[in-house]
């Protein structure tokens, strides 16, 4: 017998064991396939499920129990289920029991019935941990794909909604939903999006961080040129501004795109707020980040190249700190910025109860131990410790650890040429940003290129506001 492979299209024949003999050589003789013989009306017939991926209550109330009771034909017109359907093809076969449905073959029939009956064994809908609000929904995405779809239908009842189904990875064979509002998208934008999901050629795809850096346009930027969230609402917004959102199945979170930088210092609590909070509370944001890219920088230069524009006395007082010191600023800073990075990372892995030990002792103990022993200043501390609040305050972790990420660059460009170095790091910096596009869309839009109207975010989300897209 010829073996199974997806390439091949292979149809089932009309013997039942032969039928049975494909599907267990398809699926590699795998011991978790169960075959139940049930005979309907004196014909035999094989009900074949993977046993961990099928809803054992609904199989046996839905089709068993039917199927047993049942004296008449069609075996069809007895299953209480709407969704089954009939297919020839082995592969729809293989794949419907790969997706928790069962399968219904029978002698003398060149068919068999799909009857889906997934196991919905998943956790239960709850806020997500890293993306909390003070003001605002308390719902989170979850694993189901099914699910984060509805999360978003229930706010957004519009018949203009769509939603793709795509399939990805020759082995995992990953479930992927793209959604947009058919009447605010840019068709342009969505038709690059399916081209790049289309020209995916992958045998694994398990999250949706892998799919991001499939199909982003700058694998080597730092930026993040897509969003990634677990708030319905916010998803929600951007669906609302002409945005598309890909569903991972398997990933508790939703990919936005096209995004620009502003996009990840926008919270929900923003539009919860009276409008002149929201905008001080993002005004606040976006000078957090600029705070956390440079002032270990700054304070390199300063101590390095620049001491005389400080004042006398807090001149002095740095001086006395760091003159028996046996690091120069720089170690220092980097010293401390890559132990902040090993606290935070130590604290994520480690269950809550430690990993608030963990910042406990890592803050006090270790901070206090480090200046006592003459390895870092106090004024170093106070820097870093600003440095890793003000990385902290974006609503997004993505934005937050690349703007540490940068921040290594811009000291060591401090530590050789000063506020030159400085200047000449945020140049690049910011040139790098004007050029960088998300799905042909400016990263850095409104501002580049300038649009005062795209300032508000009211008229975006009342008129369809797109820049006219850049594909390379």
């Amino acid at each position: 017998m010829k073996s199974f492979t997806k390439k091949d299209h292979p149809t089932l024949v009309s013997h039942l064991d032969d039928n049975i003999q494909l599907i267990e050589k398809a699926l590699s003789f795998t011991s978790d396939l169960t075959k139940r013989k049930i005979t309907v009306s004196e014909k035999t017939c094989y009900l074949l499920f993977i046993d961990s991926m099928v809803d054992k209550t609904a199989l046996s109330h839905d089709v068993i129990q039917p199927l047993s009771s049942s004296k008449n034909n069609p075996l069809e017109g007895k299953i209480n289920s709407p969704e089954y359907e009939k297919t020839t093809s082995l592969n729809d076969v293989v794949d419907g029991l790969l997706n928790g449905s069962s399968i219904l073959i029978y002698e003398n029939k060149k068919e068999a019935l799909l009857i889906p009956l997934p196991t919905t064994d998943d956790r239960a809908i709850q806020e997500p941990s890293s993306e909390q609000l003070i003001k605002g929904s308390h719902d989170g995405f979850t694993e189901s794909a099914a699910k984060n779809i509805f999360l978003i239908r229930r706010r957004i009842k519009n018949p203009f909604m769509k939603v793709q189904n795509f399939v990805i990875g020759e082995a995992t064979r990953t479930d992927v939903k793209v959604m947009y509002i058919d009447n605010l998208v840019d068709q342009k934008v969505l038709a690059e999006l399916i081209r790049r999901i289309d020209a995916i050629k992958v045998d694994t795809l398990l999250s949706g961080g892998e799919l991001e850096e499939l199909i982003e346009d700058n694998s080597y930027s730092p930026f993040p040129q897509i969003l990634s969230t677990e708030r319905p609402d916010r998803a929600t917004s951007y669906l609302l501004e002409g945005k598309i959102i890909v569903i991972v199945n398997g990933t508790p979170s939703a990919i936005i795109l096209p995004i620009s930088f502003i996009s990840f210092y926008q919270s929900p609590d923003n539009y919860n707020s009276r409008w002149m909070i929201g905008s001080f509370l993002r005004l606040i944001s976006i000078i957090s980040f600029l705070i956390a890219i440079s002032l270990p920088g700054i304070y390199i230069a300063i101590v390095t190249f620049h001491s005389d524009i400080l004042p006398l006395g807090i001149l002095y007082a740095i001086k006395l700190q760091i003159q028996f010191l046996p690091l120069s600023p720089f170690m220092e800073a980097a010293i401390m910025q890559l132990t902040l990075e090993l606290l935070k990372e130590a604290a994520i892995r480690l269950p809550s109860p430690i990993a608030q030990t963990i910042g406990i002792v890592g803050g006090l103990v270790i901070g206090t131990a480090v200046v006592e022993a003459g390895f870092i200043s106090n004024t170093m501390i106070v820097v870093i410790g600003l440095t890793a609040i003000a990385s902290f305050v974006a609503p997004i972790n993505q934005i937050g650890t690349m703007a540490r990420f940068i921040a290594f660059p811009i000291m060591i460009a401090a530590n050789l040429f000063g506020f030159l170095g400085i200047v000449l790091s945020l140049t690049v910096l910011l040139i790098h940003l004007c050029k960088l596009h998300s799905f042909g869309e400016s990263y850095l839009y409104p501002f580049s290129p300038l649009d005062l109207k795209g300032l508000k975010d009211s008229l975006i989300r009342t008129k369809k506001k797109n820049p006219t897209p850049r594909f390379r």
